[in-house]
């Protein structure tokens, strides 16, 4: 029994045509046209792994979780049952929207809507993207990953680690807190931001190619306000990645080159370093805020530490062989 991947999010806006000009022509993805005050947009195969639905209230709407069996639905069911968090069960016609064999849905302790689901549908036409890219790493590693805010780490980690089997990556208290959570071979699919607050912070989609990074961050620059981080390089996953704002206030990361783990022998440790090796200037923040994050680099940078040469990613490698 397992949950195994971060299959779709969803997400509520009143700007549905800036999402579409946003997801096509910034991050690449394709829009499905499913009408009724929605848009749809594939990354891969799956029919759908990023959903808007026309909703004055901005923000994340809910998270897919696919499981590993379908008599898993019924498993997590019963365990949340016995903690009193409320559990509906879709009906097929709501399935059939989410384009899933079967789901069960409920609200974690802060309120975030979680869908865990069996059998994401596939599509028989290639994926197509909006602009010219190698194509996003997905697959067994999921859609990428969803950061919340959350208003006490340490509270809400037992509800995901010990009732929904998530496991801890590894953890940070400097400068901030945060806590990391994998299920499956991605360093996280999920992850705490421990600001005292509620709400989504930002989902990751990775690329293929670092080239697909970088030309998406010159096509985003020069826009007024687009970039909320600028490029570097993250300290813990070893993701080089930027963070452009959305048109619903929160962010996207933007990456390549994430860190492969073994799920069977890790063990989550407590991080010193920060949250980035380089880079990543927090351009929306105060500069007293940014002051804080930009110090912490900057020791990091003069104490040396930096990613291992060898990164312990056998996809990426597996890649560059091909490419030879």
């Amino acid at each position: 029994m397992a949950i195994n991947a971060l299959s779709y999010i969803g997400v509520n806006s009143s700007k549905l045509s800036d999402w579409s000009e946003y997801s096509q022509k910034y991050l690449g993805m394709q829009l499905v046209d499913r009408g009724n005050g929605a848009l749809s947009f594939r990354m891969d195969d799956q029919k759908q792994r990023l959903a808007v639905t026309k909703n004055e209230d901005e923000g994340l709407a809910f998270m897919g979780w696919e499981v590993e069996f379908k008599e898993d639905l019924q498993v997590y069911a019963e365990r949340l049952e016995a903690i009193d968090i409320p559990v509906f069960y879709g009906k097929s016609d709501f399935s059939d929207k989410r384009f899933v064999e079967d789901l069960i849905y409920f609200n974690d302790p802060q309120g975030n809507r979680i869908e865990l689901v069996y059998k994401p549908m596939k599509e028989t036409d290639p994926f197509v993207p909006a602009r010219p890219i190698s194509g996003f790493k997905t697959g067994a590693f999921g859609m990428g990953h969803a950061v919340i805010h959350v208003q006490d780490v340490e509270s809400l980690i037992p509800f995901y680690r010990d009732i929904l089997d998530f496991k801890i990556s590894d953890y940070s208290n400097t400068p901030i807190s945060l806590c990391f959570f994998h299920v499956n071979g991605r360093h996280h699919s999920f992850a705490f931001f421990g600001s005292g607050k509620t709400g989504f912070h930002h989902f990751m989609i990775e690329y293929n190619s670092l080239d697909d990074v970088g030309q998406g961050y010159d096509l985003l620059q020069y826009q007024d306000n687009a970039i909320a981080y600028t490029l570097g390089r993250h300290s813990n996953d070893y993701m080089t990645s930027f963070y452009s704002h959305t048109p619903s206030g929160f962010f996207v990361e933007n990456g390549w080159g994430g860190r492969i783990i073994d799920p069977s022998s890790w063990e989550p440790i407590e991080t010193f370093e920060g949250p980035s090796f380089w880079g990543h200037e927090r351009l929306y923040l105060s500069d007293e805020e940014r002051l804080m994050f930009r110090s912490k680099r900057l020791e990091t940078a003069l104490e040396g530490k930096q990613a291992p040469l060898l990164v312990d990613c056998p996809w990426l490698y597996s890649q560059a062989v091909k490419k030879q």
